[in-house]
């Protein structure tokens, strides 16, 4: 029996509760490129994955999304502007949550004003 042969993410969904909202939040404040809007559904771009925002009209999908982990090249300057923008920031801010001979693995956790957490992160390289 062959496998499915899935070839990669296409698509992932989170749920809000006000949509105009949710759109200015990930458009406004993370910047992600807006693709489009359809009634509840707004769709941006994640380097090639969709992320598809939706009010949940079946009960089943109706629930907080999966934390999403935004790679950002300065961790530092990402929190400060989520600061400036005046986003909800979770715990302490940017701190190392992984080190090992290569890198080291910098979060820092954010709410989105519809009730999902989500995080920056940032692997920096350690100077040899």
């Amino acid at each position: 029996m062959a496998g499915v042969n899935a070839q990669g993410l296409l698509q992932i969904a989170m749920n809000v509760k006000d949509i105009d909202r949710a759109v200015a939040f990930y458009r406004d404040v993370l910047g992600l490129p807006f693709l489009f809007q359809a009634g509840n559904l707004a769709f941006f771009d994640l380097n090639g994955v969709r992320l598809m925002l939706d009010i949940p009209e079946d009960g089943r999908f109706d629930h907080p999304g999966s934390p999403l982990y935004f790679r950002v090249a300065d961790i530092q300057a990402g929190h400060a502007a989520l600061v400036a923008k005046g986003v909800t920031i979770e715990g302490a801010g940017p701190h190392i949550v992984h080190r090992d001979a290569s890198m080291e693995l910098w979060m820092t956790f954010f709410n989105d004003g519809e009730g999902n957490l989500h995080a920056l992160a940032s692997e920096v390289p350690l100077k040899m």
